[in-house]
């Protein structure tokens, strides 16, 4: 039988069954394995940060070095992007020395990645190379960095310098342990952050690949069951035809999944230029383990032949079952109930956030993974109803007829559209929770005007030298000292500006009617960026000369020059301090996190949308060579080519709109909880790309159904039936 097996599937007649379904095998085989590259990727570039983490002393292993080193990190920023920096001093030739580079740099050299080197070449000296002190020693080696587009720079001071800088500290060996599991290092991917990142793409993508295989292999399912059944008929014993559906399955999901190893290397190449976590993959990153090649390699065959053997129950039971296409039993209501499940655990951990990181990824993980679930359940019966409602109110034969046969077997329906519905609800579901959190971010930090220098030494105030620096750059408009206020006062406000001084900055608030000086914040950022009426002081503005510095505040037109020209000076004039930071840097964190967050989420609703076109353009080619014999004898019977075309789109294009309102409107209302929850926020109305990328999704699904209808023609003819 395994040879009668595969003479079929190897046959003639297997041949364009073997293509379609290791066509489509292969497409989601190489897609699987690039998602399993970018998940191992993500891991390996964290790796590469944990030597910049060394100043986390209690995360070092090893022996120790000779001749300790001082060190001290810092982050700075480069039009928008984010340089690290480590001030080092060597105490001896002896000491500690970190990846890629053959020593620590010496007082007044520097090593830098090759793309910050490009860019101190390529760029004006006052806008960045001024800020590094000395010659460059070399180049940091890839061993040593996350991506190629990093921006590091390890510069050499004495040591004097080094241990006036905040955070310096004394280590004597190179951290080598990952930032997801290092407990207070700082810079990379930590645990739990790492946790979500990998559990958002296991949910958002693995889930829908995986039934984008399961629709590979169950292609011309109804034409093997006649032919099984044929044979039954003839005497063949329920086992072996088992056998031959085995064998069949197996070698076309095989050779699907050979091919697919194959279609993984422009994948590869592609995921190399996606900034998955805000940085771009080493191409040695993007590699597969061998559990999961054999896992892969054996796992899609295996699951194709299963699938094969439960296609076949009806034949096992009886071969009239088939023969006489008995209706199977309608889908019921109950299959609402685990979608109502998923949402109503979203909804009970509103106003009862779980209290730990772990408790929170399992709550909202599991709540988004039953919800898609319950998607996937509750398909067939969403279909089952739109169904009935286009028989019920269509004034046209078309209508008629595929409204019947949607309600007929409404499974093989849903079967077509359930990509695209998981693909619209991870794109709500990530849109409208990226989207709220990036509009409650947008008045604090989005702004690149302001330019502030925070925690000035108490004892160096600026110089006239340096503020008639600053006031000569080309788009500065006003440069303000804010002095230090000791008491601090009713709101706990640290610093002090004159009421005159408020009033020439106009967009930064206002003073109470007869104050003479104010308490502000460091930064003058307003509370929720409304401009308010700052606190009065009890001090004249004649005394606030003689007070310390807490900041300086450099309002400028916004362009890059006249910030990155501004930062320099401020850098070179006090070395010591934290960098200067615009608003759109100062929550730096939490706005690279959210950076991150939507760069994950723009990869997860592009690469669903295309499974899911994938997916749609299977099952919608599949389906039409499944039924060429019924649509024949339809031509046959005088009914028109037009006619059958409007069947096929109406048969398509009812389950997909359909499917559409209810994944967007469960994204949307998923997105609201977790919102409610996490966040006690409200759901943004999502911007204008997400109509249009929704829009464009629709648009290219209908598109494919569109591009099927040649084939309509090509099988429906005469021979068809006479060849049956």
């Amino acid at each position: 039988m395994i040879r009668l097996g595969l003479r079929m599937a190897l046959g003639r007649d297997g041949l364009g069954r073997l293509g379609l379904i290791g066509g489509a095998v292969a497409t989601g085989v190489a897609m699987l394995l690039g998602v399993l590259a970018g998940v191992n990727a993500v891991q390996a570039q964290n790796l590469r940060y944990s030597w910049l983490n060394s100043g986390v002393t209690s995360a070092a292993t090893g022996p120790a070095a000779k001749d300790p080193a001082w060190w001290a990190p810092r982050q700075d920023y480069f039009q928008g992007r984010s340089v690290i920096r480590i001030d080092v001093a060597p105490t001896g030739p002896s000491g500690p020395v970190p990846p890629g580079m053959p020593a620590l740099p010496s007082a007044g050299s520097y090593y830098a990645s090759p793309a910050l080197t490009k860019l101190i070449a390529t760029t004006p000296a006052d806008r960045l190379g001024d800020r590094f002190p000395g010659r460059q020693a070399g180049v940091i080696g890839t061993s040593a960095l996350p991506g190629p587009d990093a921006l590091i720079i390890v510069v050499g001071l004495t040591e004097a310098e080094v241990r006036a800088r905040d955070g310096a500290v004394r280590i004597d060996r190179i951290v080598s342990v990952s930032p997801s599991s290092c407990d207070g290092c700082y810079i990379g991917i930590g645990g739990e952050a790492l946790t979500l990142t990998l559990g958002v793409v296991g949910v958002a993508l693995l889930f829908p690949l995986l039934m984008f295989v399961g629709t590979a292999t169950r292609l011309a399912a109804a034409r093997r069951e006649q032919r099984f059944a044929a044979m039954r008929l003839l005497g063949a014993t329920p086992r072996q035809v088992s056998t031959l559906a085995t064998v069949e399955s197996a070698v076309a999901a095989g050779l699907g999944t050979v091919a697919g190893f194959g279609l993984y290397a422009p994948v590869r190449t592609g995921l190399s230029h996606i900034p998955f976590t805000g940085e771009r993959f080493f191409a040695s990153h993007l590699t597969l383990t061998w559990a999961q090649i054999v896992a892969v390699a054996i796992g899609v065959p295996l699951g194709a032949a299963v699938a094969a053997r439960l296609a076949l129950r009806r034949v096992r039971i009886s071969p009239l079952g088939v023969t006489r296409r008995a209706t199977p039993r309608p889908p019921r209501a109950w299959r609402l109930v685990p979608l109502a499940a998923g949402l109503a655990e979203l909804a009970w951990f509103v106003g009862r956030r779980p209290s730990t990181s772990d408790g929170q990824l399992l709550a909202y993980l599991s709540g988004i993974f039953v919800v898609m679930t319950g998607l996937v359940v509750a398909g067939p019966y969403l279909i089952l109803l739109g169904s009935k409602a286009m028989a019920r109110w269509s004034r046209h034969p078309a209508g008629l007829i595929a409204g019947r046969r949607l309600a007929d077997d409404p499974r093989t329906g849903f079967r077509a559209v359930s990509g695209l519905m998981l693909a619209l609800f991870v794109t709500s579901v990530a849109t409208g929770v990226i989207g709220t959190m990036m509009a409650g971010q947008g008045d604090r930090s989005d702004s690149a005007r302001k330019l502030s220098m925070t925690s000035l030494p108490h004892d160096q105030a600026p110089g006239e030298k340096d503020l008639a620096a600053l006031a000569a750059v080309d788009g500065v408009d006003h440069v303000q000292i804010v002095r230090y206020d000791e008491n601090r006062g009713e709101n706990g406000l640290p610093g002090l500006i004159s009421c005159a001084d408020l009033a020439a900055l106009r967009d930064y608030g206002r003073c109470a009617p007869g104050a003479e000086v104010a308490r502000v914040f460091s930064d003058l950022s307003a509370p929720d960026g409304v401009p308010p009426h700052w606190e009065t002081a009890p001090v004249s503005a004649a005394s606030l000369a003689a007070r310390p510095a807490l900041s300086l505040v450099v309002l400028t037109d916004g362009s890059p020059a006249a910030v990155e020209r501004s930062r320099t000076i401020l850098e070179s004039a006090f070395p010591a301090s934290r960098p200067p930071l615009t608003d759109r840097e100062w929550n730096t964190d939490f706005a690279r996190t959210l950076v991150q967050f939507q760069r994950l989420a723009d990869i997860v609703v592009v690469t669903s949308l295309v499974i899911a076109g994938c997916a749609l353009a299977v099952a919608v080619t599949g389906g039409l060579n499944e039924r060429r014999r019924p649509f024949s004898l339809l031509r046959l019977a005088g009914v028109r080519l037009a006619e059958l075309r409007r069947v096929v789109a109406l048969e398509s294009a009812v389950p997909l709109l359909a499917v559409s309102v209810v994944a967007i409107g469960a994204g949307f209302l998923s997105a609201h909880l977790f919102l409610r929850s996490q966040l006690q926020d409200n759901l943004v109305a999502p911007p204008a790309s997400y109509y249009a990328l929704v829009s464009l999704g629709l648009a290219l699904s209908l598109g494919l159904i569109t591009s099927t209808m040649p084939l309509l023609r090509r099988v429906t003819g005469p021979d068809t039936v006479r060849n049956e």
